[in-house]
C-alpha cells in the first residue's frame, strides 16, 4: 500500500491484491457497504460521475485503474490506449481522498501469462463488438470477474456508453450467483455531444469536433425509427457516413435491448437501442441511444 498526498491528504493506493484484501476485510466490520469503480484509467467526468454516485450510495469506494490486455484483440490498440496513472489519481483525489485506489500490474491479476476464460453470456457475446472484436467479451469477463472476486463490492458502477458490456456483465453475475449490484449509469457527453471516452484522448481538436456527428446521426436515427423499420433507418445512417470521408463506419445496428438480438420487425412491447461503432481516421469510437 502506498500513500498519495494530495493537498497534504493521505490517499491509499495499493498495486497488490493480498494488501487490499487484507485491508477491505479490516474495515468492513464498520462499513456495510462497498461501492467498485473498474476503469481502465485515462479518466474523464464520465468516470467521476460513477465514482460520485458510488460515493454518495456507499459507505466505502474503490475504484480499479488496469489497462486489461485479454479484451484487446488488436495489440496496437492496446499499445497506444492512454496511461495517465499520475493525472488519474490527482482527478480522483481532488473527488474525494477517502476513495481507495487499485493500480495492479499483470502479475498481480494474471499471476503469470495473461489469458482469458471461456465464458457462454447466452449469445450477448455474438452481437455488435464480438462481431468486430473477437475474444473481446472473454477478456472483460475475466478482468470484471476476477476484480469482483478482489473487492467483494456490495454495488459496482458502469457506464452505459458500453451497453453491451454492462448487459454481459449483469448475465456473468447472474450465472455465477455473484453477490453485487452492477448499475448502469447515463452516458457522459462533451458540450459537443461527443460521448466521453478515454479514446477521446487520442482525436485532434478537429476531429473531436468532427466526432460530434456521430451523436446527431443518432439522433436522427432516432426519430427516423419512429416511423420506418430497422432495416430502413439502418441503409439512411449508412447512407449518411457515405458524405464525410473523414469517417469509416464498422457497424450501426437497432437490437432488442434485453437479448441485443437485431430489430427484424418492431414490436410495442420491446425496448430498442441503436448502437454504433466508427473510427475517425484511425481512432474507434462506440456509442448508443435509446430509441424508445
Amino acid at each position: 500500500m502506498f500513500a498519495y498526498y494530495f493537498n497534504k491528504t493521505p490517499m491509499q493506493i495499493f498495486h497488490g491484491k493480498v494488501a487490499l484484501i487484507d485491508y477491505l476485510k479490516s474495515i468492513k466490520r464498520n462499513r456495510s457497504t462497498i461501492g467498485f469503480v473498474p476503469t481502465m484509467g485515462a479518466l474523464h467526468q464520465g468516470h467521476l460521475s460513477l465514482m460520485q454516485k458510488s460515493i454518495s450510495e456507499n459507505e466505502t469506494t474503490v475504484v480499479s485503474i488496469f489497462v486489461n490486455p485479454t479484451q484487446f484483440n488488436n495489440p496496437e490498440d492496446l499499445a497506444k490506449y492512454p496511461r495517465t496513472l499520475d493525472a488519474d489519481l490527482k482527478k480522483i483525489a481532488s473527488l474525494s481522498p477517502e476513495i481507495i485506489v487499485y493500480a495492479p500490474p499483470i502479475d498481480d491479476i494474471y499471476e503469470g501469462k495473461p489469458s482469458s476464460q471461456s465464458f457462454d453470456f447466452d449469445g450477448l457475446e455474438n452481437q455488435m463488438e464480438g462481431k468486430f472484436r473477437p475474444g473481446h467479451f472473454n477478456g472483460v469477463g475475466t478482468i470484471v470477474k476476477r476484480l469482483f472476486e478482489i473487492v467483494e463490492p456490495t454495488n459496482a458502477y458502469f457506464g452505459e456508453k458500453d451497453f453491451q458490456q454492462l448487459q454481459i456483465i449483469k448475465k456473468m453475475v447472474a450465472k455465477n450467483k455473484m453477490k453485487v449490484n452492477v448499475i448502469g449509469c447515463p452516458i457522459h457527453r462533451e458540450q459537443n455531444h461527443l460521448a466521453m471516452s478515454s479514446r477521446n484522448e487520442l482525436l485532434s481538436p478537429e476531429e473531436k469536433q468532427e466526432a460530434s456527428l456521430i451523436y446527431k446521426i443518432l439522433v436522427g436515427a432516432k426519430e427516423k425509427f419512429q416511423s420506418n423499420s430497422a432495416k430502413t433507418t439502418v441503409k439512411w445512417v449508412e447512407k449518411a457516413f457515405n458524405h464525410y470521408p473523414i469517417f469509416k463506419l464498422e457497424y450501426f445496428e437497432i437490437a432488442d435491448e434485453e437479448t441485443l438480438l437485431p430489430c427484424i420487425k418492431k414490436s410495442k412491447a420491446k425496448k430498442y437501442r441503436a448502437f454504433i461503432a466508427v473510427f475517425v481516421n484511425n481512432v474507434r469510437l462506440i456509442d448508443t441511444i435509446s430509441l424508445n
